[in-house]
């Protein structure tokens, strides 16, 4: 059990630091800081020239310029070799039409994988899952998300929690259910009973004195 625990909690938790690693990738030697001050959305397919990755990368490359409005650089990895990355890029731009943008890290010796604990033995146990971590300008990890081998990942979804993410960071805030750019926001619940009498007078739309909303 002790040997369990400290294997999960060697792997990258919730509001913690994401941590750096050196790699090769379609992009050439890279680190994780090699992109301070943006945001990453950092995400694992298990395994080039299958069929659900392929329609992962060739959206999440057409939503690549999406991302980088958001001040987001998109980060992709496989256990896979440069070579078969590189032959892989090269199949989608020739079926699709559409060019791979981003970096795709060659993990062979799956050390990055492991790092980020991408590596789940019950789904299998030599690729990485579909993860996906969204790292913020800071190097915070502020969110991760996995998904099976047989499910594609849904990028408008990503681009949705990447909007509340950093709507929350910037204004304070927590965002409900279903938000969008534009809809109200969730104010932060009062700590103290004197606030929270006062909840009901500020301004809000209040609801009750634990939930309430406002406009941006």
């Amino acid at each position: 059990m002790e040997e369990t625990e400290k294997i999960i909690c060697n792997h990258p938790r919730l509001n913690e630091k994401a941590p750096d690693f050196e790699a090769m990738s379609t992009h050439g030697k890279m680190k994780l800081s090699d992109y301070a001050n943006r945001w990453v959305v950092f995400f694992s397919h298990p395994a080039d020239f299958t069929p659900v990755c392929t329609t992962e990368f060739v959206a999440f490359s057409k939503a690549n310029d999406e991302f980088k409005k958001r001040n987001t650089q998109l980060i992709g990895l496989s256990i896979d070799s440069i070579y078969s990355h590189l032959g892989w890029v090269q199949s989608i731009e020739k079926n699709f039409g559409v060019k791979v943008p981003f970096p795709v890290i060659a993990d062979l010796d799956m050390k990055v994988a492991n790092l980020y604990g991408m590596i789940h033995p019950g789904a299998g146990t030599t690729a990485a899952v579909r993860s996906v971590f969204i790292i913020d300008d800071e190097g915070i990890l502020k969110a991760l998300l996995h998904y099976p081998m047989t499910n594609g990942r849904n990028i408008d979804e990503i681009l949705r929690l990447l909007d509340a993410l950093q709507t929350s960071k910037k204004n304070g805030v927590a965002t409900p259910a279903n938000w969008r750019p534009g809809d109200k926001v969730i104010v932060p619940p009062p700590q103290t009973q004197d606030d929270m009498y006062k909840r009901k007078d500020m301004g809000y739309e209040y609801i009750d004195w634990y939930l309430s909303y406002k406009k941006l």
